[in-house]
């Protein structure tokens, strides 16, 4: 499936990051175009995913389960707010 291609992006960049990325087309079978169409693409998918994921080490993991499971009684503070909250 072809997608039709209606928007531009422009860059300044340095020579060598010109050269870089046109040697990098070549290693790869693609135009210029493409290769940075591409590769900007998936930096902004990971970088995406980077932002809207919450990694826990393994302690963190099982204390948050622990919580979610377990929850702790609500103190006086809640409870006068879930009441108060029901009334209107």
């Amino acid at each position: 499936m072809r997608f039709v291609r209606k928007q531009r992006l422009e860059a300044r960049l340095t020579t060598d990051q010109k050269a870089n990325i046109e040697r990098a087309a070549v290693l790869k079978g693609t135009s210029v175009s493409d290769f940075v169409v591409i590769s900007a693409a998936e930096a902004a998918l990971r970088t995406i995913r980077e932002h809207e994921s919450l990694q826990l080490s393994a302690s963190a993991s099982a204390q948050f389960v622990e919580s979610l499971l377990k929850p702790a009684a609500p103190n006086a503070r809640l409870a006068r707010a879930a009441r108060r909250y029901r009334q209107d």
